[in-house]
């Protein structure tokens, strides 16, 4: 069995051991996209924590693809300063990191002023929010911001670059025959569907040279019919690779419903690593490691996961939230699984306009300094979650 806390190499890049923490929204940066320090502060206690590779919350590339509010940007030369102190902070110790980049499309809840129309592939009639076709000039202008971004990470000391091609964001609505009704090159056939996440990663190579690692957090199927098939997610992913990409993320794409991310977990699924059966069908197609991620929660999982030849790294993300230190518990011999229930709490904190915590140990310090409190409010938490 590969040692899963041996160290770990993405080409050049090498790792510490074959544990990630998968890209996580926590809220800090301020309104206009600035990290924090309360940013810092978390990739901090990160980097402490024993995980080989940290991939940090989502970043947008341009200002017409925010997702959210207190989302960390990556579209201007002014985000520099505070995104140098993440990777700082994580080079304290011997983790690595990487910036993940995104641009939201129709799924852009945050654009500011009153008025601004998301842009998409196609307008489509299972989104009832505002949205419009995306030109030709525009699409040409999302790719260059994307290539720009990935530019300044690598200027500002980060390991690797991470594209965001998963959860319904524009990437994933490119490909998805849900939201890709184009008729020209960048749609109709599976080939011109992918086209535009070629074309990113192409630009992107060129701008930041052939040594710097390009990563891709891919939605490799729809959870739809007449979504994206397995079939056609595994032969985009091996074209991917083919194109540059280095090492693959895999996740979940487009629901006709319009949710933007992959459902998350509850407590009763905490024996599933929902996304085994497609991470193993396209590590077996492809020639660079492959991260599997989606409700791991044990060693045992781990093992298993590793024995088999499913996946190359354990990626994690709500585990890490509760336990920052998991990694270094079960490597000095506390084998017991994550303390994490999946219960989607932290999803709710953040719904409320609060940084990212776990809900579960505030409920829990709640009750311990001020009686058993009724149950904190769980609205929303089995939809939507860009949580694994």
């Amino acid at each position: 069995m590969p040692d899963p806390f041996s160290p770990f190499a993405i080409g050049r890049l090498k790792l510490r051991n074959r544990f990630v923490r998968s890209a996580t929204w926590d809220g800090t940066a301020d309104e206009s996209g600035f990290v924090t320090e309360r940013s810092v502060a978390i990739y901090r206690k990160l980097a402490a924590s024993g995980i080989g590779l940290i991939i940090t919350s989502y970043a947008f590339v341009s200002e017409n693809g925010k997702a959210t509010h207190r989302q960390y940007g990556a579209h201007s030369n002014d985000m520099l300063p505070g995104l140098r102190r993440i990777v700082e902070a994580v080079h304290s110790t011997d983790a690595k990191v990487a910036l993940q980049i995104v641009h939201s499309g129709l799924h852009s809840f945050y654009l500011g002023p009153q008025g601004i129309v998301a842009l998409a592939p196609s307008r489509v009639r299972i989104s009832k929010r505002p949205h419009r076709r995306m030109t030709e000039a525009e699409i040409e202008n999302v790719i260059a911001d994307f290539a720009a971004a990935a530019v300044r990470a690598r200027e500002v000391g980060f390991d690797a670059v991470q594209l965001h091609g998963a959860h319904g964001y524009l990437m994933s609505q490119f490909i998805s025959p849900l939201y890709n009704h184009r008729r020209d090159k960048w749609g109709g056939s599976p080939e011109n569907r992918r086209r535009f996440h070629l074309e990113v990663i192409r630009r992107v190579r060129e701008a930041v040279g052939a040594d710097y690692p390009i990563f891709m957090k891919l939605g490799v199927v729809d959870d739809e019919d007449g979504g994206l098939s397995l079939d056609e997610g595994i032969e985009a992913a091996y074209d991917m690779v083919m194109a540059g990409v280095e090492a693959l993320e895999i996740s979940a794409g487009c629901t006709a419903r319009g949710r933007p991310f992959p459902t998350a977990k509850s407590p009763s699924d905490m024996e599933d690593v929902y996304y085994r059966p497609q991470t193993a069908a396209v590590k077996r197609k492809v020639s660079v490691p492959v991260m599997m991620v989606g409700g791991i929660r044990s060693l045992e999982q781990v093992e298993s996961i590793l024995t088999a030849g499913d996946a190359d790294l354990i990626s994690m993300c709500r585990p890490f939230i509760r336990e920052p230190d998991l990694i270094l518990r079960w490597e000095r011999g506390d084998t017991a699984p994550a303390k994490c229930i999946s219960c989607n709490r932290c999803v709710v904190t953040l719904r409320r306009g609060e940084p990212l915590e776990c809900g579960e140990e505030r409920r829990l310090q709640e009750e311990k300094y001020q009686g058993p409190i009724a149950p904190m409010n769980q609205e929303g938490s089995s939809s939507q979650s860009a949580y694994n």
